[in-house]
């Protein structure tokens, strides 16, 4: 309900978002706050989106069951999992191989069969499996990057956030039209740990 009153009024988002346990993607610590509208950390200090943004950007995503989509930075897996219920396949994206493990451990145990998952480097995107109708980025680029732009199909969305600083970043979406033209449109203000390139150093 909250969520409606926030201006999410596509139902098959809002039933995505009441269908995935949000307390399974976020560490023991803080799941008795699983269902407050903030964002909470998860491990290799990255964060699970506020239930909010997921769902914004979802819904600006425009998702149906014939889609193929391509998410940047799986983290704690929850922004996939939604995606999973709304589309046909999800292809995601994660630097920190540690998120990833866990990342699929989680996908297996709640049966989410249509999502695959890679170790990579967002930027990058994942070119063996492109192009794909939709891409979603859950970290903050300093500028589009030009290789996911690339990736995105002839009529395809994608939603990212963008800006240098944490106090200037936007949602912006990307809609490609059947000419290979690119029409860009901010949408939000938001904050986002940054979009970095490479594959990440655990120790």
């Amino acid at each position: 309900m909250e969520l409606r009153r926030q201006g999410i009024s596509d139902t098959s988002v809002l039933s995505a978002i009441e269908r995935v346990p949000r307390e399974e993607f976020i560490p023991k610590t803080f799941r008795d706050r699983a269902y407050e509208n903030i964002a909470l950390p998860i491990p290799s200090g990255q964060t699970i989106s506020q239930p909010f943004i997921v769902a914004y950007m979802t819904q600006m995503l425009k998702p149906d069951p014939r889609r193929k989509v391509l998410e940047i930075g799986t983290g704690s897996g929850y922004q996939a999992a939604v995606l999973s219920h709304l589309c046909r396949r999800v292809y995601s994206l994660e630097r920190f191989r540690s998120l990833q493990v866990e990342a699929v451990r989680l996908f297996e145990r709640l049966k989410l069969m249509n999502i695959t998952t890679k170790l990579g480097d967002g930027y990058k995107g994942w070119v063996e499996q492109a192009p794909f109708d939709r891409i979603i980025v859950t970290a903050a680029a300093t500028e589009i990057p030009a290789l996911l732009v690339d990736q995105l199909n002839d009529g395809g969305i994608m939603i990212l956030p963008v800006g240098p600083e944490p106090s200037s970043q936007q949602i912006v979406k990307l809609t490609k039209d059947a000419t290979g033209k690119v029409l860009e449109e901010e949408l939000l203000a938001v904050r986002f740990v940054p979009l970095v390139q490479g594959l990440a150093v655990e120790t």
